[in-house]
């Protein structure tokens, strides 16, 4: 099993990575069309309607199956040997921001659920503040695996 996953290498890590440049594309849009939400459309209007369909497919069809992707070539990744070292620091660095930024996705998805019933109460700067939650995750991330600290 481990020759496969040797094998297999380059081509997992290549996926992951348009899987996490996709997942990641979508964490930072979607806030962004909750601030233009909360700011410029009222319930029921045509700006509303837009926007929750908008939000909807991104989250079905773009985010959800990118991180999906992404976590199981991340996984493979994790366990195909000679690559993690579970010794070193980075690993625990990458998975904490890993783990934060799936949090921050399903908080997304709730709220993205709240503007669907109606019931969306936070400001257009709230989402502004949140919008930067994924670069931060991003930056660690990032650093853990090219830096290795």
């Amino acid at each position: 099993m481990s020759d496969i996953l040797i094998i297999a290498y380059p081509w997992v890590k290549a996926l992951h990575v348009m899987a996490v440049l996709s997942w990641m594309a979508g964490l930072f849009y979607l806030p962004r069309l909750f601030v233009y939400h909360a700011e410029r459309a009222t319930r029921g209007d045509q700006l509303d309607e837009t926007l929750q369909v908008m939000e909807h497919k991104l989250l079905r069809f773009i985010m959800n199956p990118a991180m999906v992707v992404a976590w199981v070539c991340g996984l493979i990744m994790v366990f195909t040997p000679g690559i993690v070292g579970w010794d070193w620091v980075w690993p625990w660095t990458k998975g904490a921001a890993v783990l934060a930024m799936t949090w921050f996705h399903h908080w997304a998805a709730k709220e993205r659920k709240v503007f669907a019933k109606g019931t969306a109460s936070k400001t257009g700067r709230q989402y502004r503040m949140m919008n930067e939650l994924p670069t931060l995750f991003m930056v660690v991330i990032v650093l853990s695996v090219i830096v290795k600290f």
